[in-house]
């Protein structure tokens, strides 16, 4: 019996559908072109799941771990079975030279070990991993050879797994197309609090997810506030969405030569901005043509 991910709704239709085709253009080009097809190519899912999606009606309001707390996930509109983005990239034609999937849950590894059964042909290229995403990609990006090899790697998490490391990582290859789902209503915006910048551990994983401390500047600025002792200067939270999203892009421009600058909203039934579905390039000589590809289909 197939275990599905419960998770999602319109927009993750929408995320799987410029995945999809942006993988068929990218493997276009790499069989077309004569220089590229003597590359190897790989495609790399971190938050692979079960290879598959699916949302229950009526289903009740869930919350998802995010790493240090409880956060209330929305309750989406319900749909049917849907692909998820494991499925959606072994179905790419051309296909893939590799596949890469890494999912932490043992129950959800067994599921994608079924999609070798449903894709006898390719079965050979997938690789399953069980382990934790960062610490399994960087590894992996350390270790290929790039001289010789392309990937397109995909971050889809729930909230803010991702580490500034393993995007780092990804850049530093020069190899490889990065999309990546930014937890911008999700995550982020809700662990910034109204009244002066997060402490302890929300700060901490903030600052690990960017990479840089400069998000309290970015996201708080002072306010003067009456007390009892006269007029006192404190921080409040500043930010809007778009703030919030366009910092973000600030931030991979620091390490891809190319990034995509129309990033597409996904938003909830109530119209709620959650993620932002990010591009980047870090090949510097195939980024042009990778981040034109990626703003025709993220503009439409």
């Amino acid at each position: 019996m197939t275990t599905s991910h419960q998770f999602g709704g319109q927009w993750t239709d929408d995320k799987l559908d410029r995945l999809r085709k942006y993988l068929d253009a990218y493997r276009t080009i790499f069989t077309k072109n004569p220089r590229a097809a003597k590359l190897r190519t790989t495609f790399v899912d971190a938050f692979a799941g079960t290879g598959y999606r699916q949302s229950i009606k009526a289903a009740p309001t869930r919350t998802l771990p995010l790493l240090l707390d409880d956060l209330p996930v929305y309750e989406d509109e319900a749909t049917l079975f849907q692909q998820g983005s494991a499925r959606v990239a072994l179905e790419t034609n051309p296909p893939f030279d590799h596949y890469l999937f890494i999912e932490r849950n043992p129950t959800y590894i067994a599921e994608l070990e079924q999609l070798r059964q449903q894709f006898p042909t390719i079965a050979r290229r997938i690789r399953i991993v069980q382990g934790e995403a960062n610490a399994t990609l960087q590894d992996w990006c350390r270790r290929t050879d790039w001289r010789t090899n392309r990937a397109v790697v995909f971050l889809d998490p729930y909230g803010m797994e991702v580490e500034w490391a393993t995007i780092e990582a990804i850049a530093n290859t020069q190899a490889i197309d990065l999309w990546v789902l930014f937890p911008l209503g999700q995550a982020v915006n809700r662990v910034l609090t109204r009244s002066g910048p997060p402490e302890g551990g929300w700060a901490d994983r903030l600052t690990k997810f960017f990479g840089t401390t400069d998000w309290k500047d970015a996201f708080y600025r002072p306010s003067s506030q009456m007390n009892l002792f006269g007029e006192e200067t404190q921080l409040e939270k500043g930010a809007t969405f778009e703030q919030i999203g366009a910092f973000f892009l600030q931030r991979l421009a620091t390490i891809f030569p190319k990034v995509a600058d129309n990033p597409l909203y996904l938003r909830n039934r109530k119209n709620v901005p959650i993620y932002l579905l990010c591009f980047a390039a870090a090949n510097k000589k195939g980024s042009p043509t990778a981040v034109r590809i990626a703003r025709d289909i993220l503009g439409t």
